[in-house]
C-alpha cells in the first residue's frame, strides 16, 4: 500500500513528560501492520550532527547556553532533519512521524524563554524551507503530572525538563495557543488518558487523513 503524491507528515508535540514518544511508537507499528512504510524519527536528532547537537543542548555540563544559542542550535539541527530525512522520506511515499518538530522551539524558546514566538517561528520557517507537519498531536500535559512521570523511578531531568513548573506551564500554554490558531491541523488529547484509548484515537484521526491519500484499500 502506498501513499500517493509526497506522503504524509506528523508531528507529536506537547510538555515533558506527555508519553509522545509512546504515542509516537504506537501509531508506527499501527501503520506499519497495515502495510504502509513509516519513517518514525525525533528532534532535536534524526541525523548525526542533530544527535550530536541534541546532547549538547540537553546533557547538563555544557556550560551557560543563553536563549538564542540555544535556539539556533534548535533550529539548526532541525534544518538538517528537515532537508536530510523529512523532505526525502515524504519524496518516496512514507509516513514520517516525528517526536517535536517547530511547535517544540516555539513554545520552549519562543515562550519559555522569552525569545518571541513569531521571531523563532520564523528562524524555523526558514530553517525547514517552509515544511509543515499535515497533522500535529499535542499530548496536553499537567506540569507536575509531566514531571511524575519522567522522574518515576528516579529517571534524571535534562536541562529543560529540570527547569521549574512555571516554566512548563507557559509552555504549556503555548502549545495550546499554537492549537487554538490553526483547529483543522491539530489533534489536541489529553496525556492523561489510558494509553490504550490514546492510541485509538490518534489512529483513528491519521486514517480519516490515509483516506485520500492511499491507493488501494481504505484503512
Amino acid at each position: 500500500m502506498s501513499i500517493q503524491s509526497t506522503g504524509l507528515f506528523i508531528a507529536f508535540e506537547g510538555g515533558d513528560g506527555a508519553g509522545k514518544s509512546t504515542q509516537a511508537a504506537r501509531l508506527s507499528d499501527a501503520l506499519e501492520s497495515r502495510g504502509l512504510t513509516v519513517l518514525r524519527t525525533r528532534e532535536p536528532g534524526g541525523t548525526p550532527i542533530g544527535e550530536k547537537l541534541r546532547s549538547l543542548v540537553l546533557d547538563h555540563g555544557h556550560g551557560t547556553i543563553d536563549a538564542r544559542t540555544e535556539a539556533l542550535m534548535f533550529a539548526a539541527a532541525r534544518a538538517a532533519h528537515a532537508h536530510q530525512v523529512i523532505r526525502p522520506a515524504l519524496a518516496q511515499g512514507k509516513v514520517v512521524i516525528t517526536d517535536r518538530y517547530v511547535d517544540s522551539s516555539v513554545a520552549y524558546q519562543g515562550v519559555g524563554r522569552g525569545l518571541g514566538a513569531e521571531g523563532v517561528l520564523s528562524l524555523n520557517e526558514w530553517a525547514t524551507e517552509g515544511l509543515h507537519p499535515h497533522l500535529t498531536v499535542l499530548l496536553d500535559v499537567d506540569p507536575a503530572h509531566g514531571r511524575q512521570r519522567r522522574t518515576a523511578g528516579d529517571a534524571a531531568e535534562d536541562r529543560l525538563e529540570s527547569e521549574p513548573d512555571e516554566f512548563h506551564s507557559a509552555i504549556r500554554h503555548a502549545f495550546l495557543d499554537l492549537a487554538e490558531a490553526a483547529p483543522s491541523s491539530y489533534l489536541v488529547l489529553p496525556a492523561g488518558e489510558e494509553i490504550e484509548e490514546l492510541a485509538a484515537r490518534i489512529l483513528e484521526r491519521v486514517e480519516s487523513l490515509l483516506g485520500d491519500r492511499v491507493s488501494g484499500p481504505r484503512l
